[in-house]
C-alpha cells in the first residue's frame, strides 16, 4: 500500500504545555486508521494540526507526497483532507442542504456537487427527507450524520472523523459505524479518533493508543482488540 499521510516526530504545544510529544504514524490509501485514548491524550490536537487549524512546534506532515506544515486550513481541504470535528459544528440556522453546499465551497462543478449531495442522502436518508429543515432542529445523531456528509462534500482523499459516536444512543452509534465501514468499502481513506475503542478497533486496519501526547502502543485493529493492556484500560475488562 501507498502512504497517503505520513506524520513524523510531531510536536504540538499550547503555550508552554506540550500536548503532542513526538508522535509518528502513517495512513495508507484505502485504510481505516484509528487513534484511541482517554481525554487529554492529544488525539483531537493531532487532527486539528493535520487539518491546518494548529501549527506544530516541530515535526513533519506529508499528505499525498507533499508537505502540509504551514499550509492554511482551506488549502488543506483543497488538497483532499477533510475534517469532521468533535462536537459537529454544524450551522444550526442553515438548512441541511445549505450545510452540505458549504462543504463544497471550494468546488465549481455544479453537476458534481449535486451528485455528491444525492450520495450523502443515500448514505443518510433522514437528511434527504429533511433537506429544507434547519440543521439545529436535528437530533445529535442526525447532526453527526450531517457533519460527516458535509466533510464528504469536498470529495476528500482522506476523511478525518473526531469522536463521531460521542453522545449517541447505541442504535445511532451503530448506524454511524456501519456508515464508516461503507465509506471504506467505497474507497474512502479514514483517520478515526474515537473513545469507543471496541467499535473503532473493530473497524480499523491499524490502531494507535495515545497517552499524554505519546503513542504508547500500535498494531492492527485485531491485535489491539486482543491486547490485554488495551482490554483492561479501554474495553472495561478486568
Amino acid at each position: 500500500m501507498t502512504a497517503l499521510l505520513e506524520v513524523e516526530d510531531l510536536h504540538v504545544a499550547y503555550g508552554k504545555i506540550e500536548a503532542v510529544k513526538g508522535i509518528s504514524f502513517t495512513v495508507d490509501t484505502g485504510q481505516i486508521v484509528t487513534l484511541i485514548g482517554t481525554n487529554g491524550a492529544g488525539k483531537t490536537t493531532t487532527l486539528r494540526t493535520l487539518s491546518g487549524l494548529l501549527t506544530p512546534r516541530s515535526g513533519t506532515i506529508r499528505f499525498d507526497g507533499r508537505p502540509l506544515t504551514g499550509i492554511p486550513a482551506h488549502r488543506v481541504v483543497a488538497l483532499g483532507l477533510a475534517h469532521s470535528p468533535e462536537g459537529r459544528h454544524i450551522f444550526p440556522r442553515l438548512t441541511i442542504a445549505e450545510n452540505l453546499q458549504l462543504g463544497a465551497f471550494l468546488r465549481k462543478d455544479g453537476d458534481g456537487i449535486a451528485h455528491d449531495i444525492r450520495r450523502v442522502y443515500e448514505l443518510f436518508p433522514i437528511l434527504g427527507e429533511r433537506a429544507r429543515q434547519p440543521a439545529g432542529t436535528l437530533s445529535g445523531g442526525e447532526q453527526q450524520m450531517l457533519a460527516m456528509g458535509r466533510a464528504l462534500m469536498s470529495r476528500p482523499k482522506l476523511l478525518m472523523l473526531d469522536e463521531p459516536s460521542m453522545g449517541l444512543s447505541p442504535i445511532m452509534m451503530r448506524k454511524i459505524m456501519d456508515t464508516i465501514a461503507e465509506l471504506k468499502a467505497s474507497g474512502t481513506t479514514i483517520l478515526l479518533v474515537e473513545q469507543n475503542a471496541q467499535a473503532a478497533l473493530g473497524l480499523a486496519d491499524r490502531g494507535h493508543v495515545m497517552e499524554t501526547g505519546r503513542i504508547v502502543l500500535s498494531g492492527t485493529g485485531a491485535e489491539l482488540l486482543h491486547d490485554e493492556s488495551v482490554r483492561k484500560a479501554y474495553l472495561g475488562e478486568d
